[in-house]
């Protein structure tokens, strides 16, 4: 018998016997190894698919170590994933060419989220579990007057805190940076094949992985305290990044102020992107703001809007809360292709949002296998529901939509919000500096904020109902240089001329945009898409900003050794960041 298929023989044996040891382990019901019923699971939320031998459902954080031991025994590849609402493929398989079985691990039944600190301090910062939303964090922490990292935006589609920390995950909110921490407490494949549990939290939990684990869920916690960070210096290690204000303050230094590969938030959990398994992270909380107020601004000159994000930075005691931007184009599009996300959301609340995308995504998996259907049909459905739908936008902001192509939300609390109302005036009284701005209500600071939040998926909407028409949607998220003035993209001919659509929209005092393109249809998105990085990469902006490399970037040198050093046999997530799908054997025999 050839080599070859004795070798694809045992492969085929690992694999049935892998997949009986965990129905064992989980429950039949917790694994599902048949195609059609796990495709919602191996198939990413824009782009991307792969096959897998199964996708699981542990439900503890010992089911989940003994599911890893399992496939790491077996030579599987492990791939971990909560919501699935990643935007670059990194929480799924990528094609079938990977040389092992693959099992996708599905954590979003293990959700708990504890609160630690004792009297007035209670809820300052929390330990969070694989599979806890930031909805549930919000949900948990408002008693308390306190916030979690990030708040409206992706929050709505149900994605987990781990996630957000797995890929520094960005956000609107300009205090707080990158998700980011150095306390957590995750699985490792070491260099000689061993699976190794790792508790940095700061939390004695106890010795085995036993002890440690069943602790942990039940917030049997002792001696929770600093953890000392590795290196000279040995401060205490943090919960979030607390530098990031003064970094993005710093309006004339010639890097960005976050992306997700900045060596600086590359430390274990922090931006790992799947490459370890991740069982809780400690995290710090927020004050939420006694009072907020939201100040909508427009100019028709792209350099006011450059001096006025400078300004904001640098001239002000307390940066603002958010600066929010939207061109007139992006407006256009989500007040019409985001229309019945802005009524559902407004309507249902962001809470029953994860359920409703859950159960479109399922309908939209079993529609597209009916070959007699068109494509896309409930994007075109609810389109045409969404024709029906009257006017959801404030008279103030359809004013501004006709006088302006830039459009800045800017909110602020408590102490900034005379100061900032009148650090505004001045800015606007000032000769050169065009434009205006108004006070929102809080009806109109919502509608805009909802506005904003809904342009994301508008894009997605506009290629699909038009897909017959109009090339693919080349979406790009990138970081400009902090003394980047010149901010507005300008495209050479031979670039524009292959688009359909150019929506920016993004993280304006971050200086971090995303740039949706919808090509045209005879365009070739991978000769368009090298050409963008190109001008980028001319720029000095890098990218991806938020949403990581998954299989869509490659990842710099950097990453990639990073990568590679907290995955040496490359077990977890092989592939992401354009590196290689094989098995790195290292010292293991």
């Amino acid at each position: 018998m050839p080599a070859s298929s004795s070798s694809s023989r045992d492969i085929q044996a690992n694999a049935q016997d892998l997949l009986v040891q965990l129905e064992q382990l989980l429950g039949s019901s917790r694994v599902l190894s048949d195609a059609e019923r796990n495709e919602h699971y191996r198939t990413g939320y824009r782009t991307g698919e792969g096959n897998a031998l199964a996708v699981v459902f542990p439900g503890s954080l010992l089911q989940l170590w003994q599911s890893l031991e399992a496939c790491v025994h077996a030579g599987a590849i492990i791939i971990l994933q909560a919501a699935n609402t990643g935007l670059t493929e990194g929480s799924t398989p990528s094609g079938s060419d990977y040389d092992r079985p693959v099992v996708v691990i599905n954590t979003l039944r293990m959700d708990t989220i504890h609160l630690l600190g004792e009297g007035n301090r209670h809820g300052e910062q929390v330990v969070a579990l694989p599979g806890a939303t930031l909805h549930k964090l919000e949900k948990q922490l408002a008693p308390l007057q306190r916030s979690p990292h990030s708040e409206i935006g992706s929050s709505c589609l149900g994605a987990s805190i781990v996630g957000g920390i797995a890929n520094n995950s960005g956000g609107a909110l300009c205090q707080r940076g990158p998700a980011y921490t150095e306390l957590a407490l995750y699985a490792q494949v070491d260099a000689r094949g061993e699976l190794q549990l790792i508790n940095h939290l700061g939390i004695e939990l106890g010795n085995t992985p036993e002890e440690i684990l069943t602790n942990l869920e039940h917030g049997n916690f002792a001696n929770v305290g600093p953890l000392a960070y590795p290196g000279s210096h040995r401060r205490p290690r943090m919960a979030s990044d607390r530098e990031y204000v003064e970094r993005v303050r710093d309006v004339d230094a010639d890097t960005p102020a976050r992306f997700n590969a900045d060596p600086r938030r590359l430390f274990e959990t922090s931006g790992c992107a799947g490459k370890v398994a991740v069982f809780a992270v400690r995290l710090d909380t927020y004050p939420t703001p006694k009072r907020t107020q939201t100040f909508y601004i427009g100019s028709e000159d792209p350099a006011v809007f450059a001096r006025l994000r400078r300004g904001l930075l640098s001239e002000l005691a307390t940066i603002p809360v958010l600066g929010e931007y939207l061109h007139r184009d992006m407006f256009d599009l989500a007040a019409e292709y985001g229309r019945d996300s802005f009524y559902l959301i407004n309507t249902l609340g962001t809470g029953n949002m994860p359920r409703f995308f859950a159960i479109k995504g399922r309908i939209d998996a079993w529609l597209e296998k009916r070959r007699f259907l068109p494509r896309f049909l409930s994007e075109r459905l609810l389109q045409k529901i969404s024709k029906l739908l009257p006017q959801h936008l404030p008279r103030r902001m359809l004013d501004y939509r006709e006088k302006y192509p830039h459009h800045l939300i800017v909110k602020v609390a408590d102490d900034s919000i005379e100061s900032t109302h009148q650090w505004l005036q001045a800015f606007f009284a000032k000769q050169g500096n065009s434009g205006d701005f108004f006070v929102c209500t809080a009806e109109e600071a919502r509608k805009a904020m909802l506005h904003r939040f809904v342009s994301a998926g508008a894009a997605m909407r506009y290629q699909a109902v038009h897909h017959k028409r109009v090339g693919e949607l080349l979406p790009l998220d990138i970081a400009l240089r902090r003394n980047d003035m010149d901010w507005e993209e300008k495209l050479p001919a031979e670039i524009a001329d292959q688009l359909e659509q150019r929506l920016y929209y993004g993280h304006f005092l971050c200086n971090v945009f995303h740039q949706d393109y919808v090509l045209k249809k005879d365009a070739d998105p991978e000769v368009v898409k090298k050409a963008m990085l190109t001008l980028l990469d001319q720029r000095g902006a890098r990218y991806p900003a938020e949403h990581n490399v998954g299989h869509l970037y490659q990842a710099p040198d950097e990453q990639r050794a990073f990568f590679e050093q907290l995955d040496p046999t490359n077990t977890f997530n092989p592939g992401i960041g354009k590196t290689e799908k094989t098995r790195r054997c290292c010292s293991c025999g």
